[in-house]
């Protein structure tokens, strides 16, 4: 299972949908400000309260929608196609943008869920569907958070984790482009004060519970800011020994030791989304370029080292397909 065909979309399709509307166990982003905020996750979320956590939940939605519109005759496509019906719809999303308007919300899901949320919206606008109606207040609340919350954002989160700023502005970026144009020309902006003059990247990396790479994730969002031929001499400057091998650490596949542990479990996530940065960083320089071929061979050690483990515990199984279809997707672009 190295390609994205429908019997794969099926296999993760099947996987989502056995906890997307999984309520419990469920770890919430929440703040008590009085004693009747003691609620459970549906009440708290109408839509995004399965799949362990609100951001899982919230990308398990943009996969089941995305496997859908790239093979339409998927098995689970009823079962997907009732279950957006009943769950993205006005009343629930107004569930939603009601928790936003909480004391002490200012900051919830920032910036992952955030970016989620936008991806979802953009997907949900390709179906012939009410969905994207639906969903866009939710999304137009969270793309004035970005627009908010990017300048007075002094420095890039680096880490490899839910706050990297990087991986967020990726997301949105590809959502602005087509919804917002100012948040679009604020995240080209403020992606170049941060990362334009970057050289040498040591990539100390992984942390013992990252999911994503801050150097690759960094690479593949300069990609989508930068011209061809300018992501080309800034990526030759980022990392100027790649054909040496150099750093050691991106290539190498993280070794997860525990999968039921969900912090060590991100690991898997970081091999998986390794993968579609390097497969992404590859399309952006183009099939002539001297280093397409180790990012193809990068792209694939690092998805032969977690693809068959997505489903082994249910600290990766409720998030792990979504990272390997981002791979797997990158691919067939």
């Amino acid at each position: 299972m190295t390609r994205l065909d429908q019997a794969t979309a099926e296999s993760f399709a099947q996987l989502t949908l056995s906890h997307i509307g999984r309520e419990y166990p469920h770890k919430l982003d929440h703040v008590l400000n009085r004693p009747e905020d003691a609620a459970t996750p549906s009440t708290l979320h109408p839509i995004f309260h399965g799949s362990f956590d609100w951001h899982s939940c919230v990308h398990g939605w943009w996969q089941l929608l995305r496997l859908m519109r790239l093979f339409p005759g998927i098995a689970q496509a009823n079962e997907i196609r009732a279950g957006a019906d009943a769950m993205l719809a006005h009343d629930r999303v107004a569930g939603e943008l009601a928790y936003l308007d909480r004391p002490g919300s200012a900051g919830f899901e920032r910036p992952y869920g955030w970016a989620w949320v936008l991806a979802l919206h953009g997907e949900a606008a390709q179906h012939e569907a009410g969905w994207a109606a639906a969903l866009e207040p939710l999304a137009r609340a969270f793309s004035a958070r970005f627009r908010a919350h990017l300048p007075k954002l002094t420095y890039p989160i680096r880490t490899g984790t839910h706050f990297n700023t990087a991986f967020a502005l990726t997301l949105a970026g590809e959502w602005a482009a087509a919804y917002d144009r100012a948040l679009a020309e604020l995240i080209e902006q403020r992606a170049r004060a941060w990362f334009e003059a970057d050289r040498h990247c040591q990539a100390w990396e992984p942390g013992g519970d990252e999911f994503l790479s801050p150097a690759l994730m960094e690479a593949l969002l300069m990609s989508r800011v930068l011209g061809r031929d300018a992501f080309t001499w800034w990526f030759d400057a980022f990392l100027p020994e790649l054909a040496e091998g150099r750093p050691a650490t991106l290539f190498e596949p993280a070794l997860v030791s525990d999968r039921s542990d969900g912090k060590i479990a991100h690991l898997d996530g970081l091999n998986l989304s390794r993968a579609w940065c390097w497969r992404g960083i590859g399309r952006a320089l183009g099939e002539e370029h001297r280093f397409v071929a180790v990012t193809e061979a990068s792209a694939q050690r690092h998805l032969a080292a977690s693809l068959p483990h997505i489903a082994d515990d249910y600290m990766g199984t409720h998030w792990l397909s979504t990272f390997a279809l981002l791979a797997l997707d990158e691919e067939a672009r």
